[in-house]
């Protein structure tokens, strides 16, 4: 499945950001800012782990000769950040090739500088471009603005909470010393982030979703555990992890959302079903996002590490909300699961409105079979792995590579005309590692960023 879709890439799309698989070209698209190749760079610790060492060398090659850095445009800080730094980190810690380093310290330095606001919590959206006086653009290289979209110009939870273990990285490998004065700026940037969360008020404990980057206050109730707060929750156990779990401070954090998060939003439906529902200024809304499905493996994570009394409980919610996303899968036609899913006025685990019906070959429900498979050995999560595995055979797979598809509750969907970049960095990395002996990137020795690129823990001696 990998070499399929990374030979489809090549061959239509290379240093496009991801394929068109149907119509057999590439599609760029705006939310990296100019840069291109997102595909590339989040393939190749794939690729490597796979052992697809031709396919490796293809990507390592244009990285070396095509990835350039040099340019103009918006960027999201978070995606670029999460696929490219990660991307290239990863490939850096797996083979050891400076290329990949340079490329990240180098792509690193152009992020700095939407950290420049009043609190220091960095906005979403930067310009990439060279400080050139003498260029057209050079007024607003550098600059950072807020999503048009977010409320009253607000930074987003997940956004600048999802930074932590790269720019860690970024800062511990910055032999130049004009970046290490930057990066260890950045580095005091990402722990003031924190700072200013423990400072400000949380609503029964929970963290919204929009925080102002002026004032340092939160700006609207919103609070989800699927898009716009997920990865927050997630890095604030991986920090503790990739610390060698010496960052107390982010396994506190971790704990006290997570008790809130049980507490006021964890719910079961009439038929049994565990489910983390969104809170709107105190109101449920009784549906869960694909994205949310990701926080089983992250539960079971953070259990292994919840002191004896806690621990079972842990895992067994995070079994619990691992199967109600799989029911949301199981109860499709196509056996993929939709964008969001419902519990109420009778429904239970489906999507009810056609907006949310959905698949964009999204990895989370198979993150967490992985991370369940790994610290439990059942059966079960292999078993449910490999429908997923036979499902995208069966209706994502087109000529041309694969695609997400509009409707997972028929089954004749069409399709969306969209490879995505994710869908080689972590669906089919994980539902690899699912079936890959333990050893095979080691939970105890790796941590994964949200894009899954893993990234060592501080003990970990790896060949670089």
């Amino acid at each position: 499945m990998m070499k399929f879709a990374w030979d489809n890439y090549k061959q239509y799309a290379l240093g496009k950001n991801e394929l068109r698989p149907l119509t057999k070209n590439g599609h760029v698209g705006n939310m990296f800012g100019g840069l291109r190749g997102a595909t590339v760079v989040d393939a190749l610790d794939t690729l490597y782990i796979m052992e697809l060492e031709e396919e490796f060398q293809e990507a390592k090659k244009w990285v070396e000769k095509s990835f350039d850095l040099n340019v103009n445009g918006e960027a999201s800080l978070f995606e670029v950040n999460i696929r490219y730094i990660g991307g290239l980190l990863a490939a850096y810690y797996l083979t050891g090739e400076e290329v990949f380093k340079s490329k990240a310290l180098e792509l690193g330095e152009k992020l700095l500088p939407a950290f420049n606001t009043p609190t220091g919590i960095p906005r979403g959206v930067i310009n990439l471009g060279r400080q050139d006086t003498r260029s057209l653009f050079s007024l607003c290289s550098g600059m950072s603005w807020s999503w048009g979209w977010a409320s009253a110009g607000s930074s987003i939870l997940a956004e600048f909470g999802t930074l932590h273990l790269e720019f860690l990285h970024l800062s511990e490998l910055s032999g130049n010393p004009v970046f290490a004065e930057k990066a260890s700026t950045s580095q005091l940037g990402v722990m003031n982030i924190r700072k200013v969360l423990n400072r400000v008020e949380k609503p029964q404990g929970l963290y919204p979703n929009f925080l102002s980057p002026v004032t340092g206050n939160w700006v609207q109730h919103h609070v989800s555990i699927g898009g716009l707060g997920d990865s927050f929750y997630e890095y604030l156990i991986k920090s503790w992890l990739m610390s060698d779990k010496k960052d107390s401070e982010a396994k506190k954090m971790y704990d006290d959302a997570l008790e809130a998060i049980e507490k006021h939003l964890v719910k079961k439906s009439a038929g049994g079903l565990t489910y983390i529902a969104e809170w709107r200024g105190g109101i449920l809304d009784h549906k869960m996002g694909h994205l949310a499905c990701f926080s089983g493996g992250m539960i079971a994570l953070g259990a292994e590490h919840a002191g004896e009394e806690r621990k079972q409980h842990y895992m067994d919610l995070a079994a619990e909300i691992t199967n109600t996303c799989h029911e949301s899968y199981a109860r499709s036609d196509t056996k993929l699961g939709p964008e969001a899913f419902r519990f109420d006025a009778g429904t239970e685990a489906m999507a009810t409105r056609l907006s949310e019906r959905y698949y964009i070959l999204r990895p989370e429900v198979v993150e967490s079979y992985m991370y369940m498979w790994r610290l439990t050995h059942d059966p079960k999560y292999r078993q449910w792995g490999w429908e997923v595995v036979k499902a995208l055979e069966k209706h994502c797979r087109v000529e041309a590579g694969f695609s997400g598809i509009r409707d997972v509750y028929t089954t004749t969907p069409t399709h969306d005309n969209m490879q995505q970049s994710f869908f080689l960095a972590e669906t089919l990395k994980y539902l690899y590692l699912l079936f890959c002996e333990d050893d095979v990137l080691s939970l105890d020795d790796w941590v994964f960023n949200t894009e899954a690129h893993p990234l060592p823990v501080n003990h970990t001696n790896f060949k670089a």
